[in-house]
């Protein structure tokens, strides 16, 4: 069996990582690549890395706060914001990212993930996917929908649907995150991320609403999710990497120690 994932995540705001609830109400977070070298030395499996402000300030992703973290690590970086072209992630490889990912421009050029893993291999994909349930029904996991710019602008398309699509084009991994969820540390969104998980053939990382342990488990038992990554508890000190990875090895989820 394949050992599940704990991947910390930080999200980039003017060069500092911060985190807020609901995609809103950011607070300063600490040093990137403070934060980085620590995470590592935890025993992290993997770190995400997303310049959440890059796509609505119409800029590129930070590159040299990439190569800066990035020469630390001995772990996979996943690297993502403000990505639009198979130019934008050649940088960030050169610069030390493992993957690269997509969620605005993705949506907004579904061909983009098509040309990433013609030119580099599926492996290096990402798609981000934000989600927000906004009605009831039954037949489309309650009403997800995808968004994107920092969760900001609703897309009209269904998250279970874009998810299936996305891994049809060559996505090598889905990055779900629940916007009802992100922040309120009462539990991963299990409805979503069990649907998700169930239809599509590559792995899924759930995020949003880590806030115990027993979240982790919980979702880990409940869902296919091959990886759980959160921002806040780890980087608040709420929760550490080494006592949460002996706690899933003692509830007998199989994972790296």
């Amino acid at each position: 069996m394949l050992t599940k994932r704990i991947i910390p995540c930080l999200d980039i705001k003017d060069g500092r990582t911060v985190k807020g609830v609901n995609f809103i109400n950011l607070r300063d977070a600490g040093h990137p690549v403070e934060l980085a070298v620590q995470y590592a030395a935890q025993g992290a499996d993997e770190l995400v890395f997303l310049d959440i402000t890059a796509t609505n300030d119409n800029r590129k992703t930070l590159v040299g706060l990439v190569r800066d973290i990035a020469r630390h690590l001995n772990i996979p970086f996943t690297v993502g914001g403000g990505i639009g072209s198979v130019a934008d992630a050649s940088a960030l490889l050169d610069a030390g990212a493992d993957k690269v990912a997509i969620n605005s421009s993705a949506v907004r050029n579904p061909q983009l993930i098509n040309d990433l893993a013609r030119e580099f291999g599926s492996q290096f994909v990402v798609v981000a996917i934000d989600s927000r349930q906004t009605h009831a029904d039954e037949a489309l996991a309650a009403g997800h929908m995808v968004h994107t710019h920092g969760g900001k602008q609703p897309t009209g398309l269904h998250t279970q649907l874009w998810a299936q699509e996305v891994w049809r084009r060559g996505a090598g991994e889905i990055l779900l995150t629940s916007m009802n969820t992100d922040g309120v540390k009462q539990g991963f969104d299990i409805g979503i991320t069990a649907a998700v998980s169930q239809m599509v053939n590559i792995p899924v990382i759930a995020s949003g609403g880590a806030g115990s342990m027993a979240h982790f488990a919980q979702v880990f038992r409940q869902t296919n999710a091959a990886a759980a990554l959160a921002a806040s508890i780890f980087h608040f000190g709420e929760i550490a990497i080494p006592h949460l990875k002996d706690y899933l090895y003692a509830e007998k989820i199989p994972i790296r120690l």
